[in-house]
Protein backbone atom coordinates (compact mmCIF):
# COMPACT_ATOMS: atom_id res chain seq x y z
CA UNK A 1 0.00 0.00 0.00
CA UNK A 2 1.39 3.13 -1.17
CA UNK A 3 1.11 5.82 1.55
CA UNK A 4 1.09 9.91 1.53
CA UNK A 5 4.78 9.91 1.73
CA UNK A 6 4.91 7.41 -1.21
CA UNK A 7 2.54 9.58 -3.55
CA UNK A 8 4.16 12.83 -2.97
CA UNK A 9 7.51 11.33 -3.67
CA UNK A 10 5.95 9.95 -6.70
CA UNK A 11 4.47 12.80 -8.17
CA UNK A 12 7.65 14.82 -7.68
CA UNK A 13 9.46 12.35 -9.21
CA UNK A 14 6.93 12.54 -12.07
CA UNK A 15 6.23 16.04 -12.94
CA UNK A 16 10.01 16.82 -12.44
CA UNK A 17 10.49 13.80 -15.37
CA UNK A 18 7.87 14.83 -17.61
CA UNK A 19 8.53 18.66 -17.36
CA UNK A 20 12.16 18.33 -17.92
CA UNK A 21 11.19 16.11 -21.26
CA UNK A 22 9.32 18.65 -22.32
CA UNK A 23 11.81 21.14 -22.15
CA UNK A 24 14.66 19.21 -23.22
CA UNK A 25 12.43 18.18 -26.53
CA UNK A 26 11.82 21.96 -27.46
CA UNK A 27 15.68 22.49 -27.32
CA UNK A 28 16.40 19.49 -29.48
CA UNK A 29 13.66 20.19 -31.87
CA UNK A 30 15.22 23.97 -32.29
CA UNK A 31 18.51 22.44 -32.81
CA UNK A 32 17.50 20.01 -35.29
CA UNK A 33 14.89 22.48 -37.05
CA UNK A 34 18.22 25.22 -37.26
CA UNK A 35 20.76 22.21 -38.65
CA UNK A 36 18.16 21.13 -41.47
CA UNK A 37 16.57 24.37 -42.31
CA UNK A 38 18.97 24.71 -45.58
CA UNK A 39 17.82 21.25 -46.75
CA UNK A 40 14.15 22.53 -46.16
CA UNK A 41 14.44 25.60 -48.08
CA UNK A 42 16.37 24.16 -51.10
CA UNK A 43 13.92 21.01 -51.77
CA UNK A 44 10.77 23.27 -50.73
CA UNK A 45 9.43 20.92 -48.55
CA UNK A 46 5.71 20.99 -47.84
CA UNK A 47 5.05 22.44 -44.39
CA UNK A 48 2.35 19.62 -43.63
CA UNK A 49 5.40 16.54 -44.39
CA UNK A 50 7.31 18.27 -42.01
CA UNK A 51 5.32 18.92 -39.32
CA UNK A 52 3.14 15.81 -39.38
CA UNK A 53 5.37 13.29 -40.78
CA UNK A 54 8.66 14.34 -39.46
CA UNK A 55 8.29 16.79 -36.47
CA UNK A 56 5.33 14.90 -34.66
CA UNK A 57 7.03 11.83 -34.69
CA UNK A 58 10.58 13.31 -33.84
CA UNK A 59 9.30 13.77 -30.39
CA UNK A 60 8.55 10.19 -29.56
CA UNK A 61 12.05 9.31 -31.56
CA UNK A 62 14.45 12.18 -29.37
CA UNK A 63 12.52 10.55 -26.35
CA UNK A 64 12.90 6.97 -26.47
CA UNK A 65 16.81 8.38 -26.84
CA UNK A 66 17.10 10.15 -23.56
CA UNK A 67 14.47 9.15 -21.23
CA UNK A 68 17.13 7.74 -19.30
CA UNK A 69 19.49 10.35 -19.21
CA UNK A 70 16.36 12.17 -17.97
CA UNK A 71 15.59 9.88 -15.32
CA UNK A 72 18.38 10.56 -13.21
CA UNK A 73 18.82 14.58 -13.79
CA UNK A 74 14.91 14.39 -12.19
CA UNK A 75 15.43 12.41 -9.38
CA UNK A 76 18.93 14.71 -8.62
CA UNK A 77 16.95 17.58 -9.27
CA UNK A 78 13.73 17.11 -7.09
CA UNK A 79 16.32 15.12 -4.07
CA UNK A 80 18.38 17.75 -3.68
CA UNK A 81 15.80 20.05 -3.58
CA UNK A 82 14.13 17.93 -0.75
CA UNK A 83 17.34 17.24 0.96
CA UNK A 84 18.13 20.92 0.86
CA UNK A 85 14.89 21.53 2.61
CA UNK A 86 16.00 19.46 5.22
CA UNK A 87 12.87 16.96 3.99
CA UNK A 88 14.82 13.62 4.00
CA UNK A 89 16.28 14.34 7.13
CA UNK A 90 12.94 14.45 8.58
CA UNK A 91 11.90 11.37 6.50
CA UNK A 92 14.46 9.14 8.12
CA UNK A 93 13.79 10.83 11.65
CA UNK A 94 10.21 10.00 11.57
CA UNK A 95 11.52 6.32 11.51
CA UNK A 96 11.70 5.50 7.85
CA UNK A 97 14.35 3.93 6.27
CA UNK A 98 16.52 4.56 3.55
CA UNK A 99 15.35 1.64 1.70
CA UNK A 100 12.06 1.33 2.43
CA UNK A 101 11.76 5.69 1.71
CA UNK A 102 13.38 4.25 -2.16
CA UNK A 103 10.27 2.05 -2.91
CA UNK A 104 7.97 5.27 -4.47
CA UNK A 105 11.19 6.05 -6.67
CA UNK A 106 11.49 2.48 -7.85
CA UNK A 107 7.45 3.01 -8.41
CA UNK A 108 8.15 5.90 -10.24
CA UNK A 109 10.83 4.48 -11.85
CA UNK A 110 8.73 1.16 -13.03
CA UNK A 111 5.99 3.70 -14.65
CA UNK A 112 8.90 5.56 -16.53
CA UNK A 113 10.44 2.07 -17.77
CA UNK A 114 7.16 0.60 -18.78
CA UNK A 115 6.14 3.36 -20.82
CA UNK A 116 10.05 3.67 -22.56
CA UNK A 117 9.90 -0.43 -23.40
CA UNK A 118 6.70 0.00 -25.06
CA UNK A 119 7.33 2.59 -26.95
CA UNK A 120 11.14 1.30 -28.34
CA UNK A 121 9.64 -2.03 -28.93
CA UNK A 122 6.33 -1.35 -30.69
CA UNK A 123 5.42 3.12 -31.02
CA UNK A 124 8.90 4.66 -31.65
CA UNK A 125 9.35 2.13 -34.53
CA UNK A 126 6.00 2.87 -36.09
CA UNK A 127 6.57 6.69 -35.76
CA UNK A 128 9.46 6.11 -37.31
CA UNK A 129 8.39 4.83 -40.09
CA UNK A 130 7.03 8.24 -41.72
CA UNK A 131 10.13 10.02 -39.78
CA UNK A 132 12.53 8.23 -41.53
CA UNK A 133 10.63 8.10 -45.52
CA UNK A 134 10.49 11.81 -45.02
CA UNK A 135 14.47 11.86 -43.75
CA UNK A 136 15.67 9.73 -46.55
CA UNK A 137 13.43 11.60 -49.05
CA UNK A 138 14.74 15.20 -48.54
CA UNK A 139 17.41 14.97 -46.22
CA UNK A 140 19.59 11.86 -46.52
CA UNK A 141 19.26 11.14 -49.85
CA UNK A 142 22.61 8.85 -50.03
CA UNK A 143 22.18 7.51 -46.77
CA UNK A 144 23.06 3.73 -47.48
CA UNK A 145 24.96 1.00 -46.12
CA UNK A 146 26.73 -0.73 -49.54
CA UNK A 147 27.95 -4.31 -49.47
CA UNK A 148 29.88 -3.73 -52.68
CA UNK A 149 32.81 -6.78 -52.73
CA UNK A 150 32.53 -10.34 -52.45
CA UNK A 151 28.94 -10.80 -51.81
CA UNK A 152 27.83 -14.40 -50.29
CA UNK A 153 24.17 -14.73 -49.17
CA UNK A 154 21.68 -17.81 -49.29
CA UNK A 155 18.39 -17.32 -51.26
CA UNK A 156 17.29 -20.31 -49.56
CA UNK A 157 17.94 -23.58 -48.38
CA UNK A 158 19.50 -24.72 -51.45
CA UNK A 159 20.46 -21.91 -53.45
CA UNK A 160 23.59 -19.64 -52.80
CA UNK A 161 24.89 -16.45 -54.55
CA UNK A 162 28.19 -14.94 -55.07
CA UNK A 163 28.59 -11.52 -56.15
CA UNK A 164 32.21 -10.43 -56.67
CA UNK A 165 31.44 -6.55 -57.33
CA UNK A 166 28.34 -4.70 -56.84
CA UNK A 167 27.83 -1.05 -58.44
CA UNK A 168 24.70 0.70 -56.22
CA UNK A 169 25.13 3.41 -58.74
CA UNK A 170 23.49 0.98 -61.76
CA UNK A 171 22.20 -1.86 -59.50
CA UNK A 172 24.80 -4.08 -61.76
CA UNK A 173 26.47 -7.40 -60.27
CA UNK A 174 29.92 -8.03 -61.75
CA UNK A 175 30.85 -12.07 -61.96
CA UNK A 176 27.90 -13.28 -60.53
CA UNK A 177 26.98 -16.66 -59.88
CA UNK A 178 24.21 -19.04 -58.80
CA UNK A 179 24.65 -22.18 -57.05
CA UNK A 180 22.04 -24.92 -56.39
CA UNK A 181 22.88 -27.42 -54.03
CA UNK A 182 20.93 -30.52 -53.12
CA UNK A 183 22.18 -32.91 -50.38
CA UNK A 184 25.43 -31.68 -49.90
CA UNK A 185 26.02 -32.09 -53.82
CA UNK A 186 26.19 -29.38 -56.38
CA UNK A 187 23.12 -29.88 -59.28
CA UNK A 188 23.84 -26.87 -61.15
CA UNK A 189 25.81 -23.52 -61.46
CA UNK A 190 24.95 -20.67 -63.37
CA UNK A 191 27.98 -17.93 -63.74
CA UNK A 192 27.68 -14.91 -65.52
CA UNK A 193 29.90 -11.52 -66.54
CA UNK A 194 27.22 -9.44 -65.06
CA UNK A 195 23.45 -9.08 -63.84
CA UNK A 196 21.55 -5.66 -63.99
CA UNK A 197 18.12 -4.80 -61.94
CA UNK A 198 15.25 -3.85 -64.26
CA UNK A 199 13.07 -1.84 -62.18
CA UNK A 200 9.83 -2.04 -64.63
CA UNK A 201 10.06 -5.85 -64.80
CA UNK A 202 11.19 -6.56 -61.35
CA UNK A 203 13.82 -8.71 -62.49
CA UNK A 204 17.38 -9.23 -62.94
CA UNK A 205 18.55 -9.25 -66.40
CA UNK A 206 21.65 -12.07 -66.64
CA UNK A 207 24.10 -11.40 -69.60
CA UNK A 208 26.74 -13.66 -71.17
CA UNK A 209 25.83 -16.89 -68.41
CA UNK A 210 26.95 -20.14 -68.78
CA UNK A 211 24.98 -23.09 -67.01
CA UNK A 212 26.11 -26.16 -65.92
CA UNK A 213 23.96 -29.27 -64.97
CA UNK A 214 24.62 -31.92 -63.10
CA UNK A 215 22.98 -34.97 -62.96
CA UNK A 216 25.72 -37.47 -61.20
CA UNK A 217 28.13 -38.34 -64.10
CA UNK A 218 26.04 -37.05 -66.38
CA UNK A 219 26.47 -32.70 -67.53
CA UNK A 220 25.30 -30.30 -69.30
CA UNK A 221 26.22 -26.88 -70.50
CA UNK A 222 24.29 -24.00 -71.86
CA UNK A 223 25.34 -20.90 -73.01
CA UNK A 224 23.49 -17.69 -73.66
CA UNK A 225 23.72 -13.77 -73.87
CA UNK A 226 20.64 -12.63 -71.59
CA UNK A 227 18.31 -14.33 -69.55
CA UNK A 228 15.71 -12.72 -67.08
CA UNK A 229 15.44 -14.08 -63.41
CA UNK A 230 13.21 -13.68 -60.65
CA UNK A 231 15.65 -14.24 -57.68
CA UNK A 232 14.60 -13.82 -54.29
CA UNK A 233 16.89 -10.68 -53.62
CA UNK A 234 16.71 -6.78 -54.82
CA UNK A 235 19.20 -4.42 -54.87
CA UNK A 236 17.95 -3.06 -51.40
CA UNK A 237 19.15 -6.25 -49.86
CA UNK A 238 23.05 -5.47 -51.38
CA UNK A 239 22.63 -1.65 -50.59
CA UNK A 240 20.16 -0.75 -47.61
CA UNK A 241 19.56 2.53 -45.75
CA UNK A 242 22.03 3.02 -42.46
CA UNK A 243 19.03 3.69 -40.82
CA UNK A 244 16.22 0.93 -41.33
CA UNK A 245 16.44 -0.57 -38.17
CA UNK A 246 14.56 2.05 -36.59
CA UNK A 247 11.72 1.72 -38.41
CA UNK A 248 11.29 -1.77 -37.79
CA UNK A 249 8.84 -3.15 -34.73
CA UNK A 250 10.37 -5.65 -32.71
CA UNK A 251 9.04 -8.62 -34.11
CA UNK A 252 9.42 -7.08 -37.96
CA UNK A 253 13.19 -6.86 -36.54
CA UNK A 254 13.49 -10.43 -34.79
CA UNK A 255 12.21 -11.77 -38.63
CA UNK A 256 14.50 -9.67 -40.37
CA UNK A 257 17.40 -11.33 -38.60
CA UNK A 258 15.96 -14.39 -38.92
CA UNK A 259 15.91 -13.84 -42.68
CA UNK A 260 19.61 -12.08 -42.97
CA UNK A 261 20.65 -15.99 -41.27
CA UNK A 262 18.77 -17.69 -43.26
CA UNK A 263 20.64 -16.05 -45.91
CA UNK A 264 24.04 -16.27 -44.45
CA UNK A 265 24.30 -12.59 -44.21
CA UNK A 266 26.88 -12.00 -41.49
CA UNK A 267 26.45 -8.15 -41.13
CA UNK A 268 23.37 -8.03 -38.96
CA UNK A 269 24.97 -6.82 -35.65
CA UNK A 270 23.75 -3.74 -35.88
CA UNK A 271 20.31 -4.96 -35.80
CA UNK A 272 20.74 -7.04 -33.04
CA UNK A 273 22.18 -4.47 -31.05
CA UNK A 274 19.37 -2.48 -31.54
CA UNK A 275 17.00 -5.41 -30.79
CA UNK A 276 18.99 -5.56 -27.32
CA UNK A 277 19.21 -1.85 -26.69
CA UNK A 278 15.21 -1.60 -26.54
CA UNK A 279 15.28 -3.88 -23.66
CA UNK A 280 18.64 -2.21 -22.15
CA UNK A 281 17.72 1.40 -21.91
CA UNK A 282 14.32 1.00 -19.89
CA UNK A 283 16.64 -1.03 -17.60
CA UNK A 284 18.99 1.40 -16.83
CA UNK A 285 15.85 3.88 -15.53
CA UNK A 286 15.67 1.86 -12.37
CA UNK A 287 19.74 1.91 -11.96
CA UNK A 288 20.31 5.55 -12.95
CA UNK A 289 16.85 6.36 -10.51
CA UNK A 290 18.70 5.12 -7.56
CA UNK A 291 22.17 6.24 -8.13
CA UNK A 292 20.24 9.66 -8.42
CA UNK A 293 18.55 8.96 -5.08
CA UNK A 294 22.14 7.55 -3.35
CA UNK A 295 23.96 10.97 -4.28
CA UNK A 296 21.33 14.04 -4.17
CA UNK A 297 19.75 12.73 -0.68
CA UNK A 298 22.70 13.84 1.08
CA UNK A 299 22.59 17.22 1.77
CA UNK A 300 25.97 18.98 1.20
CA UNK A 301 27.56 22.34 0.97
CA UNK A 302 27.47 22.44 -2.86
CA UNK A 303 23.47 21.92 -2.90
CA UNK A 304 21.54 20.95 -5.96
CA UNK A 305 24.76 22.76 -7.98
CA UNK A 306 27.26 20.12 -6.84
CA UNK A 307 24.60 17.00 -7.23
CA UNK A 308 23.62 18.12 -10.55
CA UNK A 309 27.67 18.11 -11.66
CA UNK A 310 28.21 14.94 -10.01
CA UNK A 311 24.64 13.60 -12.14
CA UNK A 312 25.87 14.93 -15.43
CA UNK A 313 29.31 13.38 -15.17
CA UNK A 314 28.06 9.85 -14.44
CA UNK A 315 25.65 10.03 -17.15
CA UNK A 316 27.96 11.07 -19.77
CA UNK A 317 29.92 7.88 -18.55
CA UNK A 318 27.05 5.85 -18.41
CA UNK A 319 26.36 7.15 -22.35
CA UNK A 320 30.18 7.43 -23.41
CA UNK A 321 30.22 3.69 -21.97
CA UNK A 322 27.04 2.54 -23.75
CA UNK A 323 28.91 3.91 -27.11
CA UNK A 324 32.48 2.10 -26.50
CA UNK A 325 30.48 -0.96 -25.65
CA UNK A 326 27.99 -0.89 -28.52
CA UNK A 327 30.64 0.41 -31.18
CA UNK A 328 33.13 -2.89 -30.10
CA UNK A 329 29.96 -5.45 -30.93
CA UNK A 330 29.03 -3.79 -34.37
CA UNK A 331 32.96 -3.44 -35.70
CA UNK A 332 34.66 -5.91 -33.39
CA UNK A 333 32.61 -9.30 -32.92
CA UNK A 334 31.90 -8.58 -29.34
CA UNK A 335 28.21 -10.33 -29.03
CA UNK A 336 25.78 -7.73 -28.97
CA UNK A 337 24.18 -8.50 -25.77
CA UNK A 338 27.06 -8.61 -24.25
CA UNK A 339 27.93 -5.42 -25.48
CA UNK A 340 24.41 -3.67 -24.83
CA UNK A 341 24.57 -5.22 -21.12
CA UNK A 342 27.88 -4.37 -19.76
CA UNK A 343 27.12 -0.47 -19.01
CA UNK A 344 24.12 -1.71 -17.12
CA UNK A 345 26.17 -4.10 -15.42
CA UNK A 346 29.09 -2.06 -14.54
CA UNK A 347 26.46 1.14 -13.53
CA UNK A 348 24.63 -1.58 -10.99
CA UNK A 349 27.81 -2.29 -9.12
CA UNK A 350 28.75 0.98 -8.90
CA UNK A 351 24.89 1.72 -7.73
CA UNK A 352 25.41 -0.84 -4.90
CA UNK A 353 28.85 0.56 -3.54
CA UNK A 354 26.99 4.02 -3.65
CA UNK A 355 23.50 2.92 -1.84
CA UNK A 356 25.80 1.43 0.90
CA UNK A 357 27.82 4.35 1.19
CA UNK A 358 24.10 6.88 1.32
CA UNK A 359 23.08 8.97 3.81
CA UNK A 360 20.92 6.39 5.98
Amino acid sequence: MLKTLDRYIIRKYLTTFFFLAMIFTLIAMVIDFSEKIDDYLEDDIPMHSMLFDYYLNYIPYINGLLWPLFSLIAVIFFTSRMAYNSEIISIFNAGASFYRTMVPYLVGASIIAGLHFVGNHFIIPEGNKDRIHFENTYIWKHNFENRTKDIHMFLDDSTKIYIRRYSPADTTCYDFSIERIIKDELVSKLTAARAKWNGKKKKWTISNYRIRNINGRKESLIKGEKIDSTLKVTPGDLARRDNLKEAMTTPELLQFIENEQKRGVGNFQKFEVERHRRSADPFSIFILTMIGMAVASRKVRGGMGFHLLLGAVLGGAFIFLSKFSTTFSVNAGLPPHIGVWVPNIIFLFITVILLFRAQK
